[in-house]
């Protein structure tokens, strides 16, 4: 009990000076807030980077190694990630190289997550600055789950290819050009944030113009996809009926054959073929002439067919009247029946004597020459006469009709008595 006397004394002392002494404690109460906000601060920024003790010590994981060809980047205990499909699950906790020269890494994992030993893991870069972390695919039966502390071979893992890995490869002028590229780049940058809006914009507008491309390649694609189905399809046809395929080879090779036992033929013909070229050209320019013609004619035609409908209607009127005529002419008809009847036998007799009447109206000829001047004497006298002849009273006009009967209106009899055909 002795020493502790001392002990409660000198911190009984301490208070007693905090309350007495003035703004003693009020900077005490100040830097004791401090210190409780920095160290509230401090778990913040340790939780979200992952905390560098990689894991707390009452923080349950569980731990599995790994084997890579390569750990360019890793920084174990720095609250390197662990992802299973993008979900963070757990961080590296050690690395070391292992017997065989390769890096063994050291994986903790939440535990409620299984990983089989066909798992394939995957170290990737986070940021340009190849802060990495590591992708598992944590694979599945018939792969067996593994074990605490177990360690999966190189051949289930894969290592970044980073960008000094692919300029290493590069001679000093490619190096240099792409040094100046990239310095080029950076001025053409400079003005980004004023320049480079416009050209979005710009952008956004060609994809939206070039949307219905896309979408007419999308169609292209689906078409094609269906004719290369549909050759399959044919192609496995074919194939599985060698027979016919055989018979198709062979006619092949038959018409190929008569096709060269014809080639003189073909020649021939192909040597014709430039004068039926020009043949074919004189015909299209002719035709292209008519063309031009009749043009004129369709447009003509086009008229006429605007004043076809009234010509029609007067038509219409016109062959009103002669179904009146023709009824009236019916009686007629009817009683020139037997007259008719009765001129057969005289036709006959007139049919033989065509051959005369054909010779003496060959000699017409000037008898009619000379009538013509007195054509207009004559029309002169027929109107001075018609009063004479006319059947007009003071009802007005008859109808006059004109019969005219001549060798070619009446069937003539043939030397045996029948109606000549």
């Amino acid at each position: 009990m002795t020493p502790r006397k001392p002990v409660r004394g000198r911190l009984r002392r301490t208070w007693q000076r905090i309350r007495t002494e003035p703004q003693l404690g009020r900077n005490v109460s100040l830097l004791t807030a401090l210190l409780v906000l920095a160290a509230v601060a401090g778990g913040i920024v340790l939780s979200n980077q992952g905390s560098g003790l990689t894991s707390w010590p009452w923080t349950d994981r569980f731990v599995f190694h790994a084997e890579f060809d390569e750990a360019q980047g890793v920084a174990a205990g720095q609250g390197q990630e662990v992802r299973i499909a993008g979900v963070p699950v757990g961080a590296i906790q050690a690395a070391q190289v292992g017997k065989d020269g390769k890096a063994d890494l050291e994986l903790g994992i939440d535990r409620g997550y299984t990983i089989y030993d066909n798992a394939v893991l995957v170290l990737r870069p986070k940021s340009p600055l190849n802060e990495m972390y590591v992708e598992i695919q944590p694979g599945g039966p018939p792969g067996h789950a593994v074990t605490e502390g177990q360690t999966l071979p190189s051949g289930n893992t894969r290592s970044p290819v980073t960008i000094d890995r692919v300029t290493q490869h590069l001679d000093d002028n490619t190096r240099a050009a792409l040094g100046a590229l990239v310095n080029e780049a950076d001025v053409a940058l400079a003005n980004a944030p004023e320049n480079l809006p416009g050209g979005l914009s710009s952008t956004d507008a060609v994809v939206k113009n070039l949307q219905p491309v896309v979408t007419e390649l999308n169609g292209r694609r689906e078409s094609l996809a269906k004719l290369v189905t549909s050759l399959s399809a044919i192609s496995q046809s074919i194939g599985g009926n060698d027979q016919r395929l055989t018979t198709l080879a062979n006619s092949l090779q038959q018409t190929l054959q008569a096709l060269g036992d014809q080639h003189t033929p073909l020649n021939s013909s192909l040597q014709q073929l430039p004068d039926f070229s020009k043949q074919l050209k004189d015909a299209t320019d002719a035709v292209q002439e008519l063309t031009t013609r009749l043009d004129p004619t369709l447009d003509d035609l086009r008229g006429a067919a605007g004043s076809l409908p009234g010509a029609l209607a007067k038509l219409s009127d016109t062959a009103d009247h002669i179904g009146s005529v023709a009824d009236k002419a019916n009686p007629v008809v009817t009683a020139a029946g037997p007259v008719v009847k009765d001129l057969r036998p005289v036709v006959a007799d007139v049919n033989q004597a065509l051959p005369h009447l054909k010779q003496v109206s060959a000699r017409l000829s000037p008898v009619t020459a000379a009538l013509v001047p007195y054509l207009s004497d004559l029309q002169a006298f027929v109107y001075n006469t018609a009063s004479a002849t006319s059947v007009v009273d003071g009802d007005g006009g008859m109808l006059r009709g004109i019969g005219q009967v001549g060798p070619d209106t009446i069937p003539l009899l043939n030397s045996l008595g029948r109606p000549a055909k």
